[in-house]
């Protein structure tokens, strides 16, 4: 991709607002929150503005004063425009919105367009268009010029001399954009053909693909596909400016025979890009005479300083007792507020503040200019410590000498293997920064990559111990221990890391090699994006709850599923792995009473103690133990609190140790008991085998609850091949005949849309020959050839159609249950 300079363009919306445009049409909706379809009718002029207002608005958002744009309306039933005042004609065509740098009042005038009750001529249209444009850019010679033409081609043409309208836009290098609504479509990713269509827009249309084959830049598109595109993510090659610098090597000052320096340019060639930042806003409170309409306004961020006048210790701490003591509403006791400019700022050193009357420290004084501080081997080279932003360093094109000179290092480095650190300074008395400077050549130069690199002081260095080397208290290595891994679990694990390699779970190129999954330059930011897309649907529409945010464009969230492929294919890795290293799920801890009475009882968070037989029952937010006997006489109980929430909780010796000197309570003690809690029904044994998630008593509730995880759709249709089996080839399997048909149709359609068809075929041919063997099960096979082809094996026309593979025909998968 060529990069273009970032601005600099003026782009003409030519925009079609004749009879046919107010035509409605129904645009389906992002469905609701419960899932239902949602539709809005709308007309082919709102419809189609979309594309245009999402356009001004990627310029509203990147804020330059060198983007700008202008519209101009055909078909109108009003006439007003330069060339018509000049020679008269071009009727029904207005100008209706000079070119300038857009803002918000843009999209709002084009959201009062309204379809006339005439037609119009895209040509002629055309030509005032580029008219205005040439005129403005009269003197900006170098600006891109872009012309955006939207219509629905329903109206007729002048036909004459169009060839001199082509030529026109040839010579003046004119990008040309035609925006078709329900225009056909043969595009790969997006085919489209109109049903219906009339005579005159078929005809229109054609002329209109032949118009822009005469165009060096030109091209034709459906309207539908231009707006989900124009959603689509998108990187762009932007020229940057480059600055004038200095490379060095040694004092070329002092020792100029020792040294040597080159006249260089630098510029960026990667830049950081974030979010938009979000702005607080709060309902404004009415006044006397206001409407009955809710206002929001901004919110801004005001800083009050106050002074601590509170009593210290020695050592500048507030005592603890007025510490503890101290609750929000007197935290403020003691504080004085003074004003901003009696204060000097400081810099925290160590326990004290260091007062900087100016503001800031002396600066080191340094001269602008890159210098070469050394060279070591590529080898050494820290690649995870290069997090920031990189910068390519020319030779100065205007020097052919600083070229080859920069040329000759560049080529010199390569050929020993080495990079370079760099001290680099912006501008003079600027704090300097530490980089890496790497060799890279293209077609016909050669430049240095700058990398700016942390400081040493920067960098914090973690020690773990060990994983593979254990040793003891008196300091033996230790061979055998739970702790270290065998042999069998660093081959499984050595087993699962390769099966999750990426690098060829991609598609198939031309010669059937499957490439990477991955790729850097195709993974956007969904931060980013996203914001950016629900900023741009909130600026074209204009009531969010009629026309809620759509759904994230696909690539964005492409890579956030692993590939179904590589899944399958670490199966059996995942597998051994369990085994090998013994994995299990663990169970949740069931609530148990002690022979004490002290309860535990189950929350959310399942951690909370409850001492539920000591104290009311309804709350627990403070227990008072009055005096009771224990073994060794009558002693006196402190009391115990727990917070309002009963968040906090004792230590299991603490709290034996609190209801020891409780001892067991009187009757005539007059405390009233609890009402006990409600007893837990027990558990029902679902027949789930360790390692396994789909059980014996309820294998199709079990299924369809954990296909909801999409990640366990792999293992759900193992465990529920595993399960039929089971119960098939067992005793009184005949009783759950119809409930395992049931399991099968629902495992069948799962398998043949979640591309699971080889693990279903695996299953049912391995199913059959159990069937047929010993014990076996004859009459459940019976009963599956009366079904038929139903829940025989999948073919391959049905795992087309699905998009999946197979390696069974039609014909051999009606065999397998007769």
């Amino acid at each position: 991709m060529v990069a273009e300079r970032a601005g600099y363009t003026v782009t003409m919306f030519l925009v079609d607002v004749s009879r046919s445009m107010g035509n409605t049409r129904t645009v389906e909706l992002p469905d609701g929150p419960n899932g239902e379809q949602r539709t809005k009718e709308m007309t082919n002029l709102q419809w189609s503005l979309q594309f245009a207002k999402l356009k001004i608005q990627e310029m509203i958002y990147n804020g330059r004063k060198t983007d700008q744009c202008g519209v101009v309306l055909f078909g109108s039933d009003e006439t007003d425009n330069v060339v018509n005042e000049h020679s008269g004609g071009f009727e029904g065509i207005v100008e209706y919105i000079p070119i300038g740098t857009p803002n918000a009042s843009t999209l709002a005038q084009l959201d009062t367009l309204e379809a006339s009750t005439v037609t119009g001529d895209a040509i002629d249209g055309v030509i005032v268009a580029s008219t205005i444009q040439d005129q403005y850019l009269d003197r900006k010679k170098t600006w891109t010029r872009k012309l955006v033409l939207i219509t629905d081609g329903e109206s007729p043409l002048e036909l004459e001399d169009w060839q001199m309208t082509a030529t026109n836009l040839n010579e003046k290098n004119v990008q040309f954009t035609i925006i078709g609504v329900d225009f056909d479509s043969d595009d790969e990713d997006y085919i489209y053909n109109e049903e219906n269509k009339s005579d005159m827009k078929r005809v229109n249309e054609g002329f209109y693909n032949e118009f822009v084959s005469t165009l060096e830049d030109g091209v034709v598109g459906t309207c539908a596909y231009a707006i989900q595109e124009i959603s689509k993510p998108d990187i762009k090659m932007t020229k940057s400016v480059m600055m004038r610098s200095m490379l060095s090597l040694g004092d070329y000052e002092a020792r100029e025979e020792e040294a040597f320096a080159i006249l260089i340019r630098t510029s960026k060639c990667t830049a950081i890009s974030r979010p938009s930042s979000w702005s607080k806003y709060a309902i404004k409170p009415k006044e006397e005479g206001d409407e009955d309409v809710t206002v929001y306004s901004p919110l801004k961020m005001t800083s009050e300083y106050y002074f601590d006048k509170t009593e210290k210790d020695a050592d500048g701490d507030v005592p603890m007792k007025q510490e503890e003591d101290a609750d929000e509403e007197d935290s403020m006791k003691g504080m004085q507020q003074v004003d901003k400019e009696t204060l000097v700022r400081g810099y925290k050193y160590g326990t004290t503040y260091v007062p900087c009357p100016d503001g800031e420290f002396a600066k080191l004084p340094t001269k602008s200019g890159l210098e070469i501080c050394g060279f070591f081997l590529k080898k050494n080279f820290r690649r995870e410590l290069s997090m920031g932003e990189i910068q390519y360093v020319w030779g100065d094109p205007d020097q052919p000498n600083n070229q080859v000179a920069l040329s000759s290092i560049v080529r010199a480095m390569q050929e020993k293997k080495v990079y370079a650190i760099a001290r680099w300074v912006t501008k003079d008395d600027r704090a300097p920064k530490m980089g890496v400077l790497a060799p890279s050549s293209f077609e016909e130069v050669d430049c240095l990559l700058w990398a700016p690199m942390p400081f040493a002081d920067d960098v914090r260095k973690y020690t773990f111990p060990s994983l593979d080397h254990l040793v003891n208290k008196k300091g033996e290595e230790v061979k055998v221990h739970p702790y270290l891994p065998t042999e069998e679990q660093l081959d499984a694990m050595d087993n699962f890391v390769d099966a999750l390699d990426l690098m060829e779970a991609g598609d198939k190129d031309e010669e059937g090699v499957r490439g990477p999954w991955f790729d850097t330059r195709l993974s956007y930011n969904p931060a980013l994006h996203r914001i950016k897309q629900a900023m741009f649907h909130s600026a074209v529409v204009n009531d969010l709850e009629s026309n809620p945010l759509p759904p994230p464009h696909p690539e964005v969230i492409k890579y956030f599923d692993p590939p179904k492929k590589m899944l399958k294919r670490a199966r059996d890795a995942i597998e051994g792995c369990k085994d090998a290293f013994k994995v299990r799920e663990v169970p949740k801890k069931v609530a148990k009473t002690k022979k004490d009475g002290h309860a535990h009882a189950r929350d959310d968070d399942d951690d909370l103690i409850l001492l539920d037989k000591y104290g009311p029952a309804k709350t627990q937010s403070q227990i008072k133990v009055t005096e009771s006997p224990s073994r060794k006489g009558k002693e006196k109980a402190k009391p115990v609190t727990t917070s309002g929430d009963d968040s906090a909780t004792e230590d299991e010796e603490e709290e034996e140790l609190l209801l020891d000197k409780v001892g067991p309570a009187k009757k005539d003690m007059g405390v009233p008991l609890p009402t006990p809690a409600r007893s837990m029904s027990p558990e029902i044994d679902r027949g789930v085998e360790s390692g396994r998630i789909i059980g014996m008593a309820y294998p199709l509730q079990d299924f369809q609850k954990n296909l909801a995880a999409k990640d366990l759709v792999t293992k759900a249709v193992a465990d529920m091949g595993h399960v039929i089996t089971q119960i098939v080839l067992a005793p009184f399997a005949s009783r759950r005949t119809d409930e395992l048909v049931r399991c099968m149709q629902a495992m069948r359609e799962t398998c043949l849309t979640e591309d699971e068809i080889e693990a279903w075929n695996e299953f049912l041919v391995q199913l059959k020959e159990k069937c047929a063997g010993t014990p076996g099960n004859m009459e459940f096979l019976g009963e599956l050839g009366k079904i038929g082809r139903a829940i025989s094996l999948i073919s391959e026309s049905e795992a087309e159609k699905n998009g999946g593979e197979s390696d069974y025909s039609e014909s051999k998968a009606k065999k397998v249950c007769h």
